[in-house]
């Protein structure tokens, strides 16, 4: 490390994260609109860029394969954007009239992102695009194997979002990562939540941190061939997963636990589409290649293709395998290729039933993937479902691949790239993160059980009631005279720089995208990117009138 790195980067990060809550501050007032605005032109500006960031990220890091890693980059960009447009992220989000509960969203904060080396530039605009719909501020800490490509992604998306309006440092990304300066950036005072993916001992220093956190680890992904399965389909979505980027997605293939009398079928189907079976001899070697003695894996094979792969091993493959499989009679330590590989490997496990195979996907999840993800290639409905009501994971898919159905890409799963484990795998969150866990949610509850019925206090200048109203939905008198609504929305004008109004707002102008200096809009009266046209339309709904009446 050059002499003053570590403080350089602990210099860079207190600076971002100062200068992304000052943007977020200004940004706060935007109205769902605005925001909705910048948002887009940050999707649009990375979908854009999308093979352009793949090849760098291919190019720094050595893995994967730049054709995949665009398709990644467009699926975090305009896939993500579709799942959440239409997100209500800013003011009353939801209105409950019988309960009498509004709703209303507040921003986190800054976003503290940990970016992994594997999924770079898909990973960092994908969390910058999440936060931004929050209208949270974003500073990302890139691996630093990964650090140009994801810097180059970040200021992608971030200059995009200060071209439609935002307000200038809203994303940022660390230029000098060091465990140093990323321990900073998590434990910083204005870091409002940490979104870590990556290795287990980063996601462990993340919740570590003293912050809340969102953290997803690694995956061992099980995937088992029943014996009613389509296996001719099974083995294709297999090997498409295990092949995609080269294996890199913690959501791929790690393992086949195939069922016996569909075990030839599903090694000729294997071996239809280039993969190549390993004598016990070469999965000694690979092992070893592969794994140390602790386990943890070489980075050096990590997302390669599997003609490098068995060459390191010491070993030749034709130039057409598609993935190299290593039968093995169990799970565990003394199988070091039944761990994930994120690389074109699997292993297979050969098992009688169903009941086995539950016990063998149980075992590959809790040997370093438990609450990940499990695939199940099944015709038979019941033996679906008892997957689903006892496998310690929480994306069980059906009869797809693993690696692109995980994150939401050939399902109905929410389109992601941070994919929760929930309390199993250490984590809060047991779905597919995305910008709805980045927002507060706030709630205005009238009261509906009073211990003190209204009644009770007529005439005593308390409240005002309508006709054929009940009595418990009335709203008091400030001492003023004025109502409470009018007396708060004073307050927070003048809290937001803005003078007093009449009780009676002349008609709003059409929402424009601001400056990137960003006054108060003209449509925000409530100094949280709520208009007055939203306020009436509230009123409203819960049968009130800015008199104070209901």
């Amino acid at each position: 490390m050059p002499p003053d790195k570590d403080l350089q980067s602990l210099q860079e990060a207190r600076d971002l994260v100062e200068r992304a809550k000052e943007a977020q501050k200004a940004f706060r007032l935007f109205t769902q609109d605005q925001v909705d605005a910048v948002v887009k032109a940050m999707v649009d500006a990375g979908f854009s860029a999308a093979e352009r960031l793949g090849r760098l990220a291919h190019e720094e890091t050595g893995f994967g394969k730049p054709e995949d890693k665009r398709k990644k980059n467009e699926f975090a960009t305009k896939r993500v954007w579709e799942s959440i447009k239409d997100l209500k992220t800013v003011g009353v989000i939801n209105e409950d009239k019988e309960k009498r509960i509004i709703e209303i969203a507040e921003p986190m904060g800054v976003v503290a992102a940990l970016i992994p080396s594997t999924n770079p530039t898909s990973t960092v605009m994908f969390k910058a695009i999440i936060s931004v719909k929050g209208r949270n501020g974003f500073v990302a800490s890139p691996h630093p194997r990964a650090a140009k490509c994801t810097c180059e992604a970040a200021h992608v998306v971030a200059q995009a979002a200060e071209a439609a309006g935002a307000p200038p440092g809203l994303v940022n990304c660390m230029s000098i990562p060091t465990v140093e300066g990323t321990n900073e950036l998590m434990r910083h005072k204005k870091t409002a939540v940490i979104l870590a993916t990556g290795s287990n001992p980063m996601v462990r220093a993340a919740y570590s941190a003293g912050k809340p956190a969102y953290g997803v680890g690694s995956g061992n992904v099980p995937s088992f061939i029943e014996r009613t399965a389509n296996v001719p389909k099974a083995v294709a979505d297999i090997v498409s997963g295990k092949v995609f980027d080269w294996g890199v997605l913690c959501s791929a293939e790690s393992g086949v636990i195939v069922d016996a009398p569909i075990k030839e079928q599903a090694i000729a189907e294997f071996k239809k589409r280039k993969a190549y079976f390993l004598s016990p001899h070469e999965t000694e070697r690979l092992s070893a290649t592969m794994f140390d003695p602790r386990g943890a894996i070489n980075p050096d094979v990590v997302g390669k293709p599997p003609q490098f792969i068995a060459q390191k091993a010491g070993f030749e493959v034709p130039s057409d395998t598609s993935c190299l499989i290593a039968e093995v009679p169990n799970i565990g330590k003394e199988y070091p290729l039944s761990r994930e590989k994120l690389s074109p490997v699997l292993s297979m496990v050969t098992v009688n039933g169903w009941r086995e195979g539950c016990e063998r996907c149980i075992q590959m999840l809790e040997f370093g993937g438990i609450g990940h993800s499990m695939v199940i290639h099944s015709s038979d409905s019941e033996v679906i479902l008892k997957f689903g009501l006892e496998k310690p994971a929480f994306r069980i898919l059906v009869n797809t691949q693993a690696a692109l159905g995980a994150v939401g890409y050939t399902n109905e799963l929410l389109p992601s790239m941070t994919l929760g484990p929930g309390t199993f795998g250490g984590s809060i969150v047991s779905e597919n993160v995305s910008a709805k866990h980045l927002i507060n949610i706030k709630r205005l509850a009238f009261e509906t059980r009073p211990i003190n019925p209204p009644e009770q206090f007529l005439g005593k200048n308390v409240h005002t009631q309508a006709k054929g109203v009940p009595s418990t939905h009335a709203r008091a008198i400030a001492p003023t005279g004025k109502s409470w609504l009018d007396e708060i929305d004073e307050r927070i004008r003048l809290k937001a720089g803005n003078a007093p109004v009449a009780a009676s707002p002349s008609t709003s102008a059409p929402a424009q995208s601001p400056a990137p200096t960003v006054p108060a809009p003209a449509t925000t009266t409530y100094g949280t990117g709520i208009t007055e046209e939203q306020v009436q339309k509230i009123l409203k709904d819960f049968g009130m009138s800015k008199s104070g009446k209901t």
